[in-house]
């Protein structure tokens, strides 16, 4: 990675799945904008507050992508970790401007307002039933 990018941010809307070809094949592409916040305190009441901060279209490639487009939606708060990269677009007038996205190598959400995780079973294995309850969830 020549430039590593980390920051947390929102989903502007839900991720858009595409499939693409590609010389080797088919892939699957998600793409999403995300608002990455700058966040400090406010002076009068020492309450955080949003300073800043920036947009951007992050992709993400493969596997991860069909998997981020069905689970997360606007509004998401997550994770990205991937690379910056400049790119070569055409504007409303058909003329060439400078976009930086983030190409992800991951993206990971953060549990800010997730309400609840249901976890698929391993591969391989059988789900549990209702009888067979974690521990955890049973002491509740």
């Amino acid at each position: 990675m020549q430039n590593m990018f980390v920051g947390k941010g929102n989903l502007g809307g839900s991720p858009e799945l595409k499939v693409l070809a590609g010389r080797n094949g088919d892939f699957e592409v998600a793409t999403m904008r995300i608002m990455f916040g700058r966040y400090g305190r406010d002076e009068d009441t020492g309450d955080v507050k949003q300073v800043g901060g920036f947009w951007r279209e992050v992709e993400i490639y493969g596997p991860k992508a069909r998997d981020v487009a069905r689970l997360l939606r606007k509004g998401s708060r997550v994770l990205v970790v991937g690379e910056e990269r400049e790119f070569m677009a055409k504007d409303e007038r058909g003329g060439e401007v400078q976009v930086i996205k983030i190409v992800a190598e991951d993206i990971a959400l953060q549990l800010t307002r997730v309400e609840k995780i249901v976890f698929a079973p391993p591969s391989g294995r059988q789900a549990q039933t209702d009888s067979q309850e974690d521990p955890a969830e049973q002491a509740a």
